[in-house]
């Protein structure tokens, strides 16, 4: 007994030091973010928050447009995950359930996508959003994003493992269409998995910089994360004022972190088939 509660403690202890680790660059940012840049500067640092918080995310619109570029992420991020959680959702159950030649193939052919690098497609991409006339447009960002490998290859792995063959049987005995048996059936089946897919792409989206930087080059089209980049000066550095931009641009990562993680945990005792 003793040997056990010892073993707890320092389970805990580990997991509370753990949890102070990762939490503390979340706090370092909030602590410059409420400071000037002066103090942050100094030796040592400050480690406490201060007061200037407000006047730093001041500070922040005075130099960009936040609002509007965080309308704009928020726009395309949520586009984005709406698109690919519908899009890979349907593929994958087409390639866990239907039969149709040449499916292992090109299944095989998706995945080998996943190991190229992205900036490998970059330059034809752009060529194909100029020839659309889409530069500074944020379908420019949107459209490319609907549909991604790992979206599929996930959607298809959990889909071929959560959803038995007889309830497929099933629902072709009852006269459902293929497509009403991916609705009334799969989906209700799958809300952990659209759980962690939203967000990993909400989160993908919403840092996304490379893309958004090549082909939104109009200010009014920014992006948070390439309107947060103007904040960098050539030759000083607000440090307060780049933390507070950041902060704020953290915050519905967070939230949206929180949100549909609670939603994943309660969605596990779900299922269309219950014993």
């Amino acid at each position: 007994m003793k040997s056990r509660s010892f073993g707890k403690i320092i389970l805990y202890i580990t997991l509370i030091i753990a949890s102070l680790l990762a939490i503390f660059p979340f706090y370092w940012m909030f602590v410059m973010a409420t400071n000037p840049s002066h103090l942050i500067n100094q030796t040592p640092p400050v480690m406490i928050p201060g007061a200037e918080l407000l006047t730093n995310f001041q500070n922040v619109m005075a130099t960009v447009d936040f609002f509007g570029a965080f309308k704009n992420s928020f726009i395309v991020s949520v586009s984005v995950t709406i698109g690919t959680l519908f899009l890979c959702s349907l593929a994958g159950f087409a390639f866990a359930k239907l039969d149709f030649p040449w499916k292992k193939f090109w299944f095989g052919a998706i995945l080998v996508t996943m190991m190229i690098p992205p900036q490998l497609g970059l330059i034809p991409q752009y060529f194909i959003i100029t020839e659309l006339g889409w530069l500074s447009d944020l379908r420019a960002v949107i459209v490319p994003g609907l549909i991604n490998a790992f979206g599929i290859f996930w959607m298809r792995q959990y889909i071929k493992d959560s959803i038995p063959d007889a309830l497929m049987e099933a629902g072709k005995i009852d006269g459902c269409s293929t497509f009403r048996m991916y609705w009334n059936i799969v989906i209700p089946s799958i809300t952990p998995a659209f759980a962690t897919l939203g967000i990993i792409v909400f989160m993908n989206v919403w840092n996304d910089f490379l893309w958004p930087l090549v082909v939104l080059q109009d200010s009014a089209s920014h992006t948070l994360q390439v309107a947060l980049r103007s904040l960098n000066d050539s030759y000083v550095n607000d440090y307060g004022m780049i933390m507070s931009g950041t902060l704020w641009a953290t915050v519905p990562l967070i939230a949206v972190f929180l949100l549909f993680n609670r939603f994943f945990i309660n969605s596990l005792t779900q299922g269309a088939v219950k014993g």
